[in-house]
């Protein structure tokens, strides 16, 4: 058991030097796109929220 835990652990390791990390440039401008992305999804099911509530008003009124 011992022995399957460290061999996970050793090949954890090896793998995770394979990877490419991003730069904090890299990090900071993906930051901001999910950021503006985020925002402009909230925004557009807002405005469908708004109209759909508005037309079952004017149907049910």
């Amino acid at each position: 058991m011992l022995q399957k835990t460290g061999n996970f652990i050793q090949q954890t390791k090896e793998e995770l030097a394979k990877v490419t990390w991003p730069s904090w440039n890299e990090l900071w401008q993906a930051a901001v796109v999910v950021i503006i992305g985020t925002f402009i999804v909230a925004v557009f099911i807002a405005c469908c929220d708004f109209l759909i509530s508005n037309l079952i008003r004017i149907l049910i009124g």
